[in-house]
């Protein structure tokens, strides 16, 4: 606990100092030591780059902007000794720099350790206006699981309600089809929490479909999703659940917890039968593939 309360008054420090630098004030000698122009070779790129996705006409946009004006805000960057620097924020301006054939950038040069980078990277990143909604919400995820950030802590960094923070980490539970197509804006945010309060993934699928074949409107897939709902409910009240020993129940209640997700042991005749593993993101797939795989 006491880690974490240090490290938020660090952040806190950093982010205030890099104001009053932007803002014209003086020096502070706690995270940021100084202003400087630095060479482009001597800057090696964030491993920890929270944005993947870079727009190729915008930076053609920002190169030439650069070409004719300079580099207007500086990067941020930490020192590694020996004259090198790491990026922690501002790789669109560096790769734009690099396209403009620039040698050097003005940068505020940080003292910080690896959290701490990864933190104002993600938490930068995040004030963007030009992100979408699911690269919101899995900055918002790294911040929770790299960062080891409860939500309340994470609403109180990044400044928004925590019900704010907890509808777009809902996101992440869309099926992948549906979180691609928020990405790229075919859907919109109020489309996805509607499908969000909808459990199966099946139908949230089928409710994405109507929505592209319909050109249904957010209120349209709200009263689809009150029906959907319904449907769902009667389904499981008219599935006969099938009846398990307590060996199987066992061994269902025990996978259940270590796999962290529900799953099912679904008998069948002559000692045959299933086992049902639910996930419900392709990043939660990955996390039980990964405990599969390790064993």
């Amino acid at each position: 606990m006491n880690k974490k309360k240090v490290l938020g008054r660090g952040l806190s420090a950093l982010l205030k100092d890099s104001n009053q630098l932007n803002e014209g004030g003086s020096e502070n000698s706690k995270g940021i030591t100084r202003i400087d122009e630095i060479k482009l070779s001597s800057i090696e790129v964030n491993p920890f780059q929270p944005r993947v996705d870079f727009d190729q006409e915008k930076l053609n946009d920002l190169s030439a902007s650069i070409k004719a004006h300079g580099v207007i805000q500086p990067i941020t960057v930490r020192e590694l000794g020996d004259n090198k620097y790491q990026l922690i924020s501002g790789e669109r301006r560096l790769r734009a720099s690099k396209m403009a054939d620039k040698n050097s950038i003005p940068a505020y040069i940080k003292s910080v350790n690896d959290q701490e980078s990864l933190e104002i990277a993600l938490i930068e990143n995040i004030q963007r206006e030009d992100l979408n909604s699911i690269e919101i919400a899995t900055n918002y995820q790294r911040l929770i699981d790299d960062c080891d950030l409860t939500q309340d802590a994470l609403s109180m960094r990044v400044g928004k309600k925590r019900s704010t923070v907890s509808n777009y980490l809902r996101l992440l539970k869309l099926p992948a089809e549906i979180q691609m197509a928020l990405k790229d804006q075919t859907i919109t945010m109020g489309h996805a929490r509607a499908m969000v309060s909808v459990e199966d993934p099946l139908l949230q699928l089928k409710l994405y479909r109507n929505i592209l074949s319909d050109q249904l409107s957010v209120r349209q897939l709200e009263k689809l999703v009150k029906n959907a709902d319904l449907i769902s409910v009667e389904k499981r009240t008219k599935t006969t659940k099938p009846i398990l020993s307590s060996g199987q129940q066992l061994i269902q209640d025990k996978l259940s917890a270590y796999f962290k997700t529900r799953v099912q042991v679904l008998p069948k005749k002559r000692g045959k039968g299933e086992l049902s593993i639910k996930y419900f993101s392709e990043q939660e797939l990955k996390r039980i593939l990964s405990l599969i795989y390790n064993d």
